[in-house]
Formats: structure tokens, C-alpha cells, sequence
């Protein structure tokens, strides 16, 4: 049966690919975004398909569609620009998850939210499983983020429970890949385009902290399966790669599969708040979902090196000043 599926935030990186998928699929995708940090061009080759429309809208505002299935990816996520307008942040979490689950509830629709990593704060706990309730400030330069998605998570489960609204919320650790805006500050993004343009490559204290990467190809597998799960399945569930590397590892990574000259310099102290650790404890998604990711972070550096190769940076602009 085809199905008509609402995405926000679906001319983003992970919201574009997961469109694709979709269409593919033969599915009938509407695409909402706001273009605040996304790229049309990320959905351009879409937009002649007879089954993909897109939206401009910000969801902190109603939404009115008859919908079957909704994927809540709509929020600002690299800390340069959610921190630019941290009201504007929280406001896209909270009404627009009471947005989304008000016309969930209307339509009689399966949400599927967006959650993010960002719930655990500077875990205690590692790596960190869902039960896992986090070590996040409420009034640091991050809590706009955090805190954001840690009340939709809570309207999400307060829908569920009040309403009946078939919810399932996905906790989104580190994403790459293809279509990465190259000015979004997150850490890959910016060793790379550092790496292909022969600058230094900068890092935050002394590159020891760590991070894990989820390939975006894995990553949508993982939407995909949740989305599809029992509705006694609703999360909140972990997905991505429990392979953990440090910040210094992953620039001596991208440097060497570049085959840049760049050095590796120590640029700036720890930002505050930034998580020393950063691992998922993927068994919940490993026994409910059948999924774990595939792709080796040599391999998707590869893609995604390839891919910047490719793209003229020209035609991306910083969507604001913090990158």
C-alpha cells in the first residue's frame, strides 16, 4: 500500500536522504523544510518526480495535511547553529513536536521523532544505553539543544499516553556522509574541507575526547526499521555506530585517506558542556529492530571525502556566522 509520508526538516542532510529512500520506494513523500540550515539542491533531483513535493514551512507553526506517517527531523544540529538563535531552537523542539503530534492525533498518524545523543549531556555513563538519564546542564550555551529535545521526548510519550499516538522516538548519535553542509561546524565536515583545502586541521583541547560515527546509509536503515517496528515498540532507542575513536584519530584519518598536507593543530580549549565521551549502547536497536550498522568509518570517510571532491563550495553559504 502506498503510503503518504511527511518529513520535516526533509531538505537537510538526514531528512534529504531519507526522502530518497521514500521516493524510491514509491512512497508518497511530502518534504517540508524551513531552509534555515538546509540546501534545496540537497532535494532538487526530486522535485520532477510525480510522488515528492516540497514545503516551505517552519514548524514551529500549524501544519494542516492528511498524512500517514510523519518523521519529525525538523531542529537545527551542529552546536554553531543552534547556539546562533537558542530560543528559535528550542521553540522548533518543543512546538514543533506539539505541532506534529497535534496533527499526528488529528490524522491518526505514526510520528516518528527525531531524538538525538545530545539527551545524555557529558555521560557518566559509558557507553550509554537508554535507561541512561543523562548529565546535562539546564542553563549552559548547549541546554537550548539538549533540553529541547529532552521535552519533546516527554510531549512525545505524553501524547502517547494521553492520546493513544502511535510514537517512536530514535536517539540519533553522530551522523556523516554525502550531503553534510560543509559549514555546519560539526567535526567531520570541517577536518575534511580543512584537510582538501591544505589548512591545519583544528581541534578542541587535545583531540583525546571521543566520538562514534554512523554512516548515513545505516543511519536511515535504522529510521526505516523503527518507523516499520511492532507499536509496542516505541523507544526511545539508540541508533549508531558503537565504534568509538578519538577526535585525534579521526584527523590523522581524514588527513591520510585525503592525502593532504595538512598539521594538526590544538586551535581552542573544550567548549563548555562538550561531552568528553560519546558511545552508543545499540542492543535495544541490535533485538527490536534486527540493526546495527555496516559501514566502517574508513569506508564512509571515503564516500564522503569523495563527495566534498565533488561539490562546488562555492554554492553553500555558513548559515550563520558560528562554524
Amino acid at each position: 500500500m502506498i503510503k503518504r509520508i511527511l518529513i520535516t526538516g526533509g531538505a537537510g542532510f538526514l531528512g534529504s536522504h531519507l526522502c530518497d529512500r521514500l521516493v524510491e520506494q514509491g512512497q508518497d513523500v511530502i518534504c517540508v523544510d524551513n531552509f534555515f540550515t538546509s540546501q534545496k539542491s540537497n532535494v532538487v533531483h526530486l522535485l520532477d518526480k510525480p510522488n515528492f513535493e516540497l514545503v516551505r514551512h517552519d514548524v514551529t507553526h500549524p501544519l494542516f495535511l492528511e498524512v500517514d506517517e510523519i518523521y519529525n527531523l525538523a531542529c537545527p544540529a551542529a552546536p554553531g547553529h543552534y547556539q546562533y538563535n537558542p530560543i528559535k531552537t528550542i521553540k522548533t523542539s518543543v512546538m514543533g513536536a506539539i505541532n506534529m503530534l497535534g496533527l499526528a492525533k488529528r490524522v491518526r498518524a505514526k510520528i516518528l521523532h527525531a531524538s538525538t545523543s545530545e539527551v545524555y549531556g557529558d555521560p557518566t555513563v559509558h557507553p550509554q544505553p537508554e535507561q541512561y538519564r543523562g548529565n546535562v546542564n539546564p542553563i549552559g550555551p548547549r541546554a537550548c539543544y539538549d533540553e529541547g529535545k529532552r521535552a519533546a521526548e516527554t510531549l512525545m510519550f505524553d501524547y502517547h499516553r494521553q492520546n493513544r499516538v502511535n510514537i517512536r522516538v530514535v536517539r540519533i548519535f553522530n551522523t556523516y556522509g554525502p550531503r553534510m553542509h560543509p559549514y555546519d561546524g560539526r567535526v567531520i565536515s570541517n577536518f575534511i574541507r580543512q584537510a582538501l583545502a591544505g589548512e591545519d586541521i583544528t581541534i578542541y583541547g587535545d583531540g583525546s575526547q571521543s566520538r562514534a560515527f554512523c554512516y548515513v546509509d545505516d543511519l536511515i536503515n535504522g529510521l526505516l526499521r523503527m518507523m516499520d517496528a511492532p507499536d509496542d515498540f516505541t523507544g526511545p532507542v539508540n541508533v549508531g555506530n558503537p565504534d568509538e575513536f578519538t577526535i585525534r584519530e579521526l584527523a590523522e584519518l581524514v588527513i591520510e585517506l585525503s592525502e593532504s598536507s595538512s598539521k594538526i593543530v590544538q586551535a581552542r580549549p573544550l567548549p563548555e558542556d562538550d561531552p568528553l565521551q560519546r558511545r552508543p549502547d545499540i542492543k535495544l536497536a541490535r533485538e527490536n529492530l534486527n540493526w546495527q550498522p555496516t559501514v566502517p568509518l574508513r569506508e564512509g570517510l571515503a564516500r564522503t571525502i569523495d563527495w566534498f571532491r565533488r561539490v562546488d563550495m562555492g554554492g553553500f553559504r555558513a548559515p550563520t556566522p558560528n562554524y
